[in-house]
């Protein structure tokens, strides 16, 4: 059961309306590591998931506050909207310095939405359902938050520096601090399952399952030119878990045989046999 409160989780306030601006916050929003995504990510992976229970309460937890933090979007993009008319728009674009400037603007905010947010990206495009990851691996589905809190707190540093909107700054610095400590959650709790079920992920396949194929794991393949790679961790130190250590190869050889399929049926018309 969900509850709504009037409250917003932090105060949204701007300074001055800004169009462009708005549009830019929509990658915020609706973008494939906008607020949405975390959203409808942390939500399914809690609606899912079967075993501990405080994980799933954890899951519960951010997600919900992460319907907050699309509310608080929506509101700052309204706010930022507020005054803005198609009449206006027009007399504006009279003047070539001012048609440059809200040419950056987003007609849907006027045509679509009647001056509110949309669930889409900065150029409009609808927000897509196969941006999230939920796959009911916690370890998989947990590394893969930490990746959406990382590029999400980018996106917002970096719209961060497109304005010197104070108030709309404050909003964002708020973000930056919950995305901050996000990932820091993400971090402990990747690091609690893989104290308990190794750094592979699925932990329930373990090496020895590879059979003859294990030394693989271990092989750094060298298929570009230059060898600055055979400098890094990953070409000559040990795996994560202990289980072996690495090894450059410099010249990797195929090891398999070369693909010779049959033509296909004829009634295909793949000319093939012309």
């Amino acid at each position: 059961m969900f509850r709504h409160q009037k409250e917003l989780q932090f105060e949204v306030k701007v300074e001055r309306p800004d169009a462009v601006l708005a549009r830019q916050i929509q990658e915020l929003l609706g973008g494939q590591f906008g607020e949405m995504s975390v959203m409808m990510q942390y939500l399914f992976q809690g609606f899912n998931c079967r075993g501990e229970e405080k994980y799933k309460d954890m899951l519960m937890d951010i997600g919900t506050e992460e319907i907050g933090h699309v509310e608080m979007l929506c509101n700052l993009i309204s706010q930022l909207l507020d005054g803005v008319s198609p009449a206006e728009q027009i007399e504006a674009a009279k003047d070539p310095m001012t048609a440059a400037i809200i040419g950056g603007t987003n007609p849907q905010h006027l045509i679509v939405s009647g001056l509110g947010a949309t669930p889409r990206d900065s150029n409009g495009v609808p927000w897509n359902s196969g941006y999230i990851a939920a796959s009911g691996n916690l370890l998989a589905d947990f590394r893969a938050n930490l990746n959406a809190e990382s590029q999400g707190r980018l996106q917002v540093a970096r719209v961060y520096e497109m304005t010197t909107d104070e108030g709309v700054r404050s909003v964002f610095r708020n973000m930056l601090a919950r995305d901050r400590y996000h990932q820091y959650q993400w971090m402990a709790a990747i690091a609690e399952l893989e104290e308990k079920n190794g750094v592979a992920v699925p932990g329930s396949f373990p090496p020895e399952a590879e059979m003859e194929a294990q030394p693989h794991a271990y092989e750094f393949w060298d298929l570009s030119a230059g060898t600055q790679s055979a400098a890094g961790l990953w070409a000559k130190g040990s795996a994560p878990d202990g289980t072996g250590d690495f090894m450059y190869l410099e010249n990797p050889k195929p090891l398999g045989q070369i693909p010779n399929p049959n033509p296909p049926h004829y009634s295909t018309h793949n000319d093939i046999n012309i």
